[in-house]
């Protein structure tokens, strides 16, 4: 089954850490609305009748800017478009300032069924860093108000390695979550993009990143305390109560298809060799200006052979508590790792990183969690 990202650019002020595409000055949200929808149908000519949908995610920016009309529209129009009848999951992506019980019955009656809520810390120090909208208070009372309105599916972002952060600000973000029984939380280490006033900060020599010494601790602390607690840590990023693994973010992780809609959305299809991936392009006005057009609004397309879908392969199992199967890997993928790769397998076990082998699965520790990265390079084919 397909997976649908609409990507929903707008957002009220600038993340000091975030490089993903958005806009602050829209007013009026009309347009996007119209092109997103032209995009759909475009798509679905080619698309719609290959597989029926089974997730929707809307990201961004903050898609809770969209008034529950405007998402109303796109959901109907990916109804009529795509066959939508077995969709398993459809997240919305919120910021607790736009939180409201009003707003979440309007979008729980449009068929969303899980939030992914922007909190990054409970903290008022560390959100006046971030540069958020919302306050400490907020980043608590949005758990109660979405669980009191009806959503017992829904994640929350938090942010470690921030500078200068008191080290039990971490632990206490950790346990107000868990004290509070979220049931999926995703962890993210703070990184310096380029273009983001984080990177001018830094360069400017007004802030001091955390070392990787402390972003390692920190991320394995993390990893224990949540395990600790009965959480799932089954993707780097990604720990969940029983039964609250994302369907949608699944799909990245084992090459399943999947289309996006919006400016700067990726899509990657896989029917035949080579398979494909574009994105669109990174500009609300030129999004719109082309799909007034009829004009597919894509500014990169890349073709990729078996070899480089056996690279992305190796390093997206890894991400995951199940592991690199192997078998997979050599009947789907061509590539057997146990000949070519043997003596890295062997070195990266005897180092700590990966476990022993089981069941044709390789499978990282706490410590090669920390240093994914590294272990994937060492077992890519030459």
């Amino acid at each position: 089954m397909t997976g649908i990202y609409v990507h929903v650019p707008f957002c009220a002020q600038r993340c000091t850490y975030c490089d993903f595409y958005f806009v602050t000055t829209e007013k009026s949200h009309a347009s996007y609305v119209e092109a997103v929808c032209t995009e759909i149908r475009l798509r679905s000519s080619a698309y719609a009748s290959r597989d029926p949908v089974g997730t929707i995610y809307f990201g961004g920016g903050t898609p809770s800017l969209l008034n529950p009309d405007d998402l109303g529209v796109i959901i109907e129009t990916l109804n009529d478009s795509f066959d939508c009848s077995a969709v398993q999951e459809t997240t919305l992506e919120v910021n607790p300032e736009d939180v409201t019980p009003e707003y979440l019955a309007a979008v729980r009656a449009l068929g969303i069924d899980r939030l992914s809520i922007g909190i990054q810390s409970f903290f008022e120090d560390d959100l006046r860093f971030m540069n958020r909208v919302h306050s400490a208070p907020a980043a608590r009372d949005v758990i109660e108000t979405v669980r009191s309105n009806g959503f017992d599916n829904f994640s929350i972002d938090l942010i470690f390695g921030l500078p200068d952060q008191p080290p039990e600000y971490w632990s206490a973000n950790l346990e107000i979550a868990s004290t509070l029984d979220v049931p999926h939380i995703s962890t993210y280490g703070l990184t310096i993009e380029n273009g983001t006033p984080l990177k001018n900060q830094v360069e400017r020599g007004v802030v001091v990143p955390a070392s990787e010494e402390d972003m390692s601790d920190q991320f394995q602390f993390t990893m224990a305390y949540l395990r600790d607690r009965g959480y799932e840590h089954y993707e780097i990023s990604s720990f969940a109560l029983p039964g609250h693994r994302a369907v949608h973010n699944h799909r990245y992780w084992t090459h399943n298809n999947y289309l996006g809609f919006g400016p700067s959305a990726h899509s990657f299809w896989w029917s035949a060799l080579p398979a494909s991936r574009w994105a669109n392009v990174r500009n609300l006005r030129r999004y719109e200006a082309l799909l007034r057009q009829h004009v597919a609004p894509v500014d990169d397309t890349e073709r990729l052979a078996i070899d480089s879908l056996a690279d992305e392969y190796i390093l997206l199992r890894l991400r995951t508590a199940d592991g690199l199967d192997l078998e997979e890997l050599e009947s789907r993928y061509g590539v057997d790792l146990l000949v070519e790769r043997v003596d890295a397998l062997a070195q990266l076990e005897e180092s700590g990183f990966i476990r022993p082998i089981r069941n044709h699965t390789v499978q990282l520790t706490d410590l090669g969690k920390t240093v994914c990265d590294s272990v994937t390079a060492q077992l890519l084919p030459e």
